[in-house]
């Protein structure tokens, strides 16, 4: 990154930009701890005097076969951390959690809840989340045709995945992070991520008096991967 764009984006005057039929919609683009960030897009253009780049052109500077994103997680009045995911290439799941993560499509998890902790406090607890229809869990519909694809087990604390066992394409843009170990030889199906860092983030959000009080408060992207 050049010294002037560095500058830029440290002052906060960056941005990336895409139009549609609903007008004109903005990203934030940041750097925090040497790492670039694009925000989720949101619904108002950019501010005076930003500099802009189309959304298209920074996403096509991102190394599919390494995708990294990130999801802030805050309750009780207060963001408690970022956590970072690091999704696994080719894989439907994985194509469908960039595009909820940037809001590309138009929705994206930003402003969703954590709706269920299962298997609370024992070997393969996880926390649910990914509804962003606002429906208590029984939403948060497919939005690129997700199939089963192939994806790999695991019961590693840590591990994100999407449960094809009960698909349903209502609820396809649901997710599970894994946060304790499963006992040997268990696991879940269907795994297209790993959280890299935060994951401590997570476990507190399940070990909150109500999963449901939990809120992605901004996700996005992390274009220097």
């Amino acid at each position: 990154m050049s010294q002037c764009i560095k500058t830029l984006v440290q002052d906060g005057l960056v941005f990336a930009v895409q139009e549609d039929q609903g007008g004109i919609r903005s990203s934030r683009i940041t750097l925090e701890n040497d790492q670039i960030y694009m925000h989720c897009l949101q619904d108002q253009p950019p501010p005076p005097h930003a500099h802009t780049l189309q959304v298209s052109e920074v996403l096509g500077a991102v190394d599919p076969s390494s995708t990294l994103v990130y999801l802030d997680l805050a309750w009780g009045g207060s963001t408690r951390g970022r956590v970072h995911i690091r999704l696994s290439p080719n894989t439907p799941a994985a194509r469908q959690f960039v595009l909820l993560c940037t809001g590309q499509t138009g929705v994206s998890y930003r402003n969703t809840k954590l709706h269920r902790v299962g298997r609370k406090g024992e070997p393969g607890e996880c926390v649910w989340g990914g509804d962003y229809e606002g429906k208590g869990g029984e939403g948060g519909a497919e939005i690129t045709g997700i199939s089963r694809g192939k994806y790999r087990q695991s019961g590693r604390a840590g591990a994100v995945w999407w449960d094809w066992w009960y698909y349903s394409a209502a609820k396809a843009a649901q997710f599970a992070i894994i946060t304790r170990d499963c006992k040997s030889g268990g696991g879940f199906p269907s795994v297209f991520g790993e959280v890299v860092s935060g994951l401590e983030v997570v476990r507190a959000a399940a070990n909150h008096s109500d999963i449901a009080q939990v809120t992605v408060v901004d996700c996005g992207i992390v274009l220097n991967q």
